[in-house]
């Protein structure tokens, strides 16, 4: 009767004489609506709807009991078991079919909340695959691994913590044996910081130097007015509250004569033959926040064997189990590599931050830049 009931009110209904039949055509087909006996030959209707939810589907099966029990404890045991609602006997035609369409309802809805899952999973997709683009143009601007120089060697060190960061490192040719290195830190991460450390890569591009900040009128300037332009420069249009800390070192390879200006970047460290690490520097102001800060240049004589370290603040910052490594931390970590050079310094940086922290998943961007200097060749 129950079956012929449900035909008429436009339902495709199966009937199984016993649970076991019914765990097989569950297992043949999806069905949106099961109703059980509770009390059956064999398997009850309990054990049924437990191993009705054990069968793997792709959407949500609705499960409703019948019986005679209609207690508190009747009624937990079951939906324990996973039932979703319950017919008392005998049953009534209109609460029949009330609960039917409530469980249509439930079943649409989680319909709805598929369909929509999947269209997050879609999007989701394709925005990984745009970030992962957009991270491979980003590590684009940063130049060769390791670039020979004159009487001198840079190996420059880009790892994002994530898909996109705001670090930077380069360099660019000034003049006939002078050379800028620079390490740029955009505050915060994600897509606006890596738009702002484009827009800088833009500004001290080796490629074009009628828009690079540190020629004017096609002749270099000096360190201390280059990042005052680009400070200036960043005050004048900034839209929104992003800032960056910077270290920019003009460097002449004939004479090893350097000059350093440091923005709010943590200090170089250099590594002289014979001697321990020795910081350099005194601090500044970040570059895009006052619009008159000056920026005075530091004078460096670099000598054959001599290394200058310039890390980012994602090295200085790494945390381990006794706080952030700090500046002496740094030092303390390069007291021990004093006869590796180039990338091998840059390996055994790396491979001490990954000690210290406990883990090579670094939670901020690393960036540095390593100039081995010999001397003129």
């Amino acid at each position: 009767m129950l079956s012929l009931q449900l035909t008429r009110w436009g339902y495709d209904v199966a009937v199984a004489a016993s649970g076991q039949e019914a765990v097989e055509l569950a297992r043949a087909r999806e069905f949106d609506i099961v109703l059980s006996d509770w009390v059956m030959p064999g398997m009850s209707g309990l054990d049924l709807c437990r191993a009705f939810r054990a069968i793997p589907r792709d959407s949500y099966g609705y499960f409703v009991l019948i019986s005679a029990k209609s207690g508190k404890s009747a009624v937990a045991d079951g939906l324990e078991s996973g039932a979703d609602d319950f017919l008392t006997k005998p049953i009534d035609a209109a609460e029949l079919q009330a609960r039917l369409h409530a469980g249509e309802r439930i079943l649409r809805m989680q319909a709805e909340l598929r369909q929509r899952n999947q269209d997050l999973e879609r999007l989701y997709s394709a925005l990984e695959r745009d970030l992962a683009e957009a991270r491979r143009l980003q590590l684009s601007l940063v130049p060769e691994a390791v670039v020979p120089l004159p009487g001198a060697e840079a190996t420059f060190l880009m790892q994002p913590s994530g898909h996109l960061g705001g670090d930077l490192v380069g360099w660019f040719p000034l003049a006939e044996g002078r050379v800028a290195l620079f390490s740029v830190d955009v505050s915060g991460h994600g897509v606006a910081s890596a738009l702002m450390a484009a827009r800088i890569a833009a500004l001290l591009s080796p490629h074009a130097r009628d828009q690079n900040v540190a020629f004017l009128e096609g002749r270099p300037l000096a360190a201390g007015a280059v990042v005052e332009r680009l400070n200036r420069l960043l005050c004048a249009d900034q839209q929104g509250d992003l800032y960056l800390t910077m270290l920019y070192v003009d460097i002449c390879l004939a004479s090893g004569s350097a000059h350093i200006v440091q923005a709010g970047h943590p200090h170089p460290v250099l590594l002289s033959p014979g001697h321990a690490p020795r910081p350099l520097g005194e601090g500044g102001f970040p570059v895009g926040l006052v619009p008159d800060a000056g920026y005075e240049a530091l004078t460096l004589q670099l000598r054959p064997g001599d290394r200058l370290v310039i890390p980012s603040d994602g090295i200085t910052e790494c945390p381990g189990p006794d706080g952030d490594l700090g500046q002496a931390g740094l030092c303390t970590l390069l007291q021990g590599q004093g006869a590796l050079r180039g990338v091998a310094l840059r390996d055994a940086i790396l491979t001490g931050l990954a000690a210290y922290a406990g883990s090579s998943d670094f939670p901020d961007d690393m960036s540095a830049v390593i100039l081995d200097y010999r001397g003129p060749d």
